[in-house]
């Protein structure tokens, strides 16, 4: 029987936290380091040694032999080099552990081997990172408990200065929205609010299957996904799945993820079953920015490391199975001060609350005029598969506000004026052991990609595996032109309270197309959002257009987020991970279908024709029709499964012949994929004909109910 865990007595046990600073460290120390942290000052390299010292003190304590500067490069991934604490032996040969200042603050890996969108030439290796001390740093054990290593959360640049990772215009992006949210504050009186800090919450939804099963398919081995799989007799119609009880192996699972991830200082809170079978979602409680990003790392890491022990797999591909929900991550978003106010909190009566509906129509102008940028931000090979159908918010970038922001939105318009906000009311049960409660005055939207939620912004289209840092940068940064436009306009007025009252109404009528409350699955809303001439980007590869686009460039570059080098970089990234990530499918697909599919099928039909020749010697008089008719449909069958594969593997041969980069995406994008389907057809037909026996992989319901 497992021991009872007391999460107040674990919980950032192996964390670096404020509260092992302040007991560690000297006060002095300690003040120099929480100055630095709360108003970006460089810190002194005396100070920098004393808390090296203290924190491989502390890291050794806690088993650690080695210590890796832990950061985020463009390839989706985490990245770490491990450096043990020992110093050169000694004279008596003894050896000393040491780890400097120096050490701490900054690390040297190699460069060249990471993703640089030209950035970096192969021969130009030398890269930086630097240490984040605004994210603790955290000791991760072995599930043994007998090794450990310290990591300090770092940004990664190169040489020159460019950003080659996730992490250092994340940084830069919470310094701009920080500037001009203070900036804004101040025009409203607020003298005593100091910083504001964006504040995420990341949903992470996730597959888990057997281990077993996952390695006998090759197409998850391979790509993370199934690029064949016929639909079981059930799938998730019955809704019975969804925040169902959860099975003993699952929540076995979901106990020791929870017990690593409070342990590392991540606020692991709701877990449930989602609506697809073998679908999941684990939800943290909300955290700064940068803060969030990195723990939403950890947590997918803890999910991969922790199934392994448990014999299963965690599947974080947007879209592992066909035909069932894919996998998301909702991002949500505020922006709160240093002394607790949030800037999205309408209070009770918002059509009174002016600086709400300031910050408020200040989003909905950056959400339209950056709708083609906030869609890249989501993009991935993935979400391609996800976006747009009826389990995720639509391509199309739309705000959900609810009824009764939109009626205060809907008054300033038409009058100029909000005079009154809708009231929630009273829920009532009609049972008299319930007690009524209050009912909120606004309902929830789960169609929406961009969707307020009551004090923050949901932003639901960001897919399962990837990096929340580059949505979050998008949103900072897109925002931080909002209020820097809004402040240029009041700061320069001579009446205050009408300019105010002006630029809102301004923005509430410019911007009024990007609100929708209403089904964002249907295909009236398609309709509807094209006649407002919103954007509907469809693919991943038709959205990297956008980081490069004037508009996109001259932005980054006004708050120092990006340069122009950076977003040529980080778009050349992008096409280049998407041609990879499709060509490795399109030649999986053709080495799985060539070397078991096609055989099996030939050993079924093959069977199939020996019984019925051994019925008619056994009995002429004896009826085949049954198997003629199954003989004659594998036949064709296989003869559309033969001719798609060779047309798979001749247009995938093109590939090379393009250049990389843009080109060679679109002609993956364009050329490649639809051949992929038209080879997936007749194989999944074909699964459900070939005796189950003979068939070479586990099915979906295997795999989605045999867990």
């Amino acid at each position: 029987m497992s021991s009872v865990v007391n999460v107040a007595d674990i919980f950032g046990e192996n964390v670096f936290n404020d509260a092992v600073m302040q007991e560690r460290l000297p006060k002095k120390t300690y003040k120099e380091l929480k100055k630095t942290i709360e108003e970006g000052k460089e810190l002194a390299a005396t100070t920098a040694d004393v808390i090296a010292h203290e924190m491989k003190e502390w890291a050794i304590e806690k088993g650690a032999t080695h210590y890796s500067h832990w950061f985020q490069p463009l390839t989706g991934a985490t990245a770490e080099k491990h450096d043990s604490f020992i110093s050169a032996p000694r004279s008596d040969g003894k050896v000393l552990m040491e780890f400097s200042g120096k050490e701490l603050i900054k690390g040297e890996p190699d460069a060249s081997s990471f993703p640089s969108g030209g950035l970096r030439s192969t021969f130009e290796a030398r890269g930086y990172t630097a240490w984040d001390c605004t994210s603790p740093a955290f000791v991760k054990k072995d599930p043994e408990g007998t090794g450990a290593i310290l990591y300090i959360p770092t940004a990664f640049c190169s040489y020159t200065g460019e950003a080659l990772d996730q992490k250092t215009p994340l940084l830069r992006s919470m310094e701009a929205i920080n500037k001009q949210s203070v900036r804004l504050l101040r025009l409203f009186g607020n003298t005593t609010s100091q910083k504001v800090i964006p504040s995420v919450g990341i949903e992470q939804e996730y597959f888990l299957v057997d281990r077993d099963k996952y390695l006998k398919r090759k197409d998850l081995v391979f790509t993370g996904r199934t690029l064949f799989g016929a639909m079981p007799p059930k799938g998730q119609e019955l809704d019975d799945h969804y925040f169902g009880a959860i099975r003993e192996r699952i929540a076995a699972f979901m106990k020791d993820v929870n017990e690593e991830l409070w342990k590392m200082g991540v606020s692991a809170k709701t877990q449930h079953n989602e609506v697809a079978p073998g679908q999941h979602e684990l939800a943290p409680i909300y955290e700064q920015c940068n803060v969030a990003v990195d723990h939403n790392q950890l947590v997918m890491e803890t999910l991969k490391q922790v199934a392994y022990r448990h014999n299963l797999h965690c599947l974080l591909h947007e879209k592992p199975f066909e035909g069932v929900n894919g996998s998301g991550k909702h991002n949500n978003w505020s922006l709160v001060t240093d002394d607790g106010i949030n800037l999205l909190d309408p209070g009770k009566t918002p059509h009174e609350n002016i600086q709400f509906l300031l910050v408020l129509t200040c989003v909905l102008r950056a959400v339209d005029r950056h709708a083609e940028l906030l869609r890249e931000s989501a993009s991935d090979v993935g979400n391609d598969h996800r976006l747009g159908a009826n389990e995720a918010p639509p391509a199309i970038i739309s705000a959900y506000l609810g009824e009764q922001l939109e009626d205060v939105l809907t008054q300033l318009i038409n009058t100029g004026e909000a005079a009154h906000s809708l009231k929630g009311g009273k829920l009532h049960t009609g049972v008299s052991t319930l007690p009524d409660f209050a009912k909120d005055a606004t309902d929830r939207n789960r169609t929406s990609p961009f969707a307020f939620t009551g004090n923050k912004f949901e932003f639901r289209m960001v897919g399962s595996r990837d990096s929340v840092a580059a949505p979050n940068v998008v949103l900072n940064t897109i925002v931080a032109e909002a209020f820097s436009d809004a402040c240029d306009v009041l700061e320069a007025a001579d009446d205050f309270q009408m300019a105010v009252h002006n630029l809102i109404k301004q923005y509430a009528s410019e911007h009024q197309r990007i609100v929708f409350n209403g089904n964002g699955y249907s295909e009236e809303w398609v309709k509807e959002a094209e006649r407002r001439g919103l954007p509907n980007i469809k693919t991943m590869v038709e959205s990297v257009e956008y980081l490069t686009t004037e508009d996109t460039v001259q932005m980054f570059e006004k708050f120092d987020v990006f340069t122009r080098a950076e977003l040529e970089s980080r778009a050349e990234i992008k096409y280049e991970t998407y041609s990879k990530a499709v060509n490795i499918e399109a030649r999986s697909m053709i080495d799985i279908a060539s070397k078991h599919i096609v055989p099996a099928v030939i050993h079924y039909v093959t069977s199939l024709a020996n019984s019925i020749n051994q019925v008619k010697q056994a009995n002429s008089n004896a009826s085949t029709v049954v198997q003629d008719k199954l003989l004659v449909q594998a036949s064709e069958l296989l003869t559309d499964t033969q001719n798609a594969l060779e047309k798979l593997i001749s247009v995938t041969d093109e590939v090379a012949k393009k250049e990389i980069g843009r080109e060679q995406a679109y002609f993956i994008m364009q050329e490649v994929v639809p051949v992929m389907g038209q080879l997936r057809k007749p194989v999944d037909e074909l699964e459900m004909i070939v005796d189950k026996s003979m068939w070479p992989m586990p099915s979906y319901g295997d795999l989605l109910f045999e867990v």
